[in-house]
């Protein structure tokens, strides 16, 4: 427990059923009103609230707190009663102690749902993970800072319409979101918020418009992304302006070389394939020449009809040697 001493006195402290339980009640100090700020002692009732905290010695903690409910005396005010707050103890509308909540809060900002509800059940402070969720997300985000190097950008939300993204070009993480695609809109918050040195953004006419209003002493400069898409756009309008030149410029192409005609010894068979060919070739023959069927040689062969068909049919083991393609000449030649 972690109120200030001056502001609640403990009354009885206990053990039941594994809790460790704490009855309090708050002294009669003055408090000030949460509107006027004016401060009041004159008590209108009581009420005991039921508090959570951290736990101590591995038993969770549960304090009774009796509180008080203030007339405020003030004439200008337009609050006439108020439940007066323990700094450090009590937060209006909360069952937890802040330091407890703080750790429910922690807790699913570094875990989330799953992780942060195992490890308060370890801390004996056991949430669903849903509910450890639901603080994360009641959580304001943090105000982000002006960052030095602001980047700027469109994207697509459907078809035709856009919207602009403004990213904080050093940790990377986004800043602002809108629709449409508004050099007024983007001045507009660069006004707001000074500070901005260089701005990253495409070709964009507009977004140059906006940044040179809103914020004139930047450097505005092109990321490498919209550098090179820039670069490839122009050289394609280049080249499509000048494709009736393209074929002149073209060197031209060396003659081929002659054939070379085979002639039996020289054209050895110097691969696996051409050997394997000609082994082949040889052993269809050797069979087929001596009157016997295409069917009866692949029987003895044990190979297929057509493979024997094909050797038989063959002058020379070179004609049953795949040849590569040739590659046909494109348009980017």
């Amino acid at each position: 427990m972690s109120p200030h001493l001056d502001a609640v006195r403990v009354e009885r402290v206990w053990v039941a059923g594994g809790v460790v339980r704490i009855a309090a009640c708050t002294r009669e100090l003055t408090v000030a009103c949460p509107d006027c700020g004016r401060g009041s002692a004159r008590v209108h009732s009581r009420y005991c609230r039921t508090l959570a905290d951290v736990a101590v010695g591995g038993r969770p903690v549960l304090i009774g707190l009796s509180v008080r409910r203030l007339f405020c005396d003030s004439a200008g005010c337009g609050r006439r009663t108020f439940a007066e707050q323990v700094a450090g103890l009590t937060a209006r509308y909360q069952r937890r102690s802040p330091l407890l909540q703080h750790l429910v809060e922690m807790a699913g900002v570094l875990l989330a749902g799953r992780g942060g509800a195992r490890l308060l059940h370890i801390l004996e402070a056991p949430l669903s993970r849903t509910s450890v969720l639901f603080h994360l997300m009641r959580l304001p985000l943090p105000s982000p800072a002006v960052p030095r190097v602001l980047g700027v950008d469109d994207f697509a939300l459907y078809a035709d319409v856009y919207g602009t993204l403004l990213v904080d070009a050093t940790t990377r993480l986004p800043i602002e979101l809108w629709a449409g695609r508004d050099a007024e809109q983007l001045a507009a918050w660069l006004r707001t918020h000074p500070g901005v040195e260089v701005v990253c953004r495409d070709g964009s006419l507009v977004y140059r418009q906006g940044i040179t209003d809103g914020a004139p002493d930047a450097l505005q400069v092109s990321d490498r992304f919209h550098l090179w898409q820039g670069l490839s756009k122009r050289i394609g309008d280049i080249a499509a302006a000048h494709r009736g030149c393209l074929p002149s410029a073209a060197p031209q192409p060396e003659p081929a070389p002659p054939p070379t005609t085979s002639t039996g010894p020289s054209d050895q068979a110097d691969t696996p394939a051409r050997r394997h060919a000609k082994r082949l070739f040889e052993a269809v023959h050797a069979v087929t020449d001596t009157g016997c069927s295409l069917s009866a040689a692949a029987r003895e062969l044990r190979l297929n009809r057509r493979t024997v068909g094909k050797y038989a049919r063959a002058t020379t083991w070179q004609d049953c040697v795949r040849r590569t393609r040739s590659r046909r000449t494109t348009s980017l030649d």
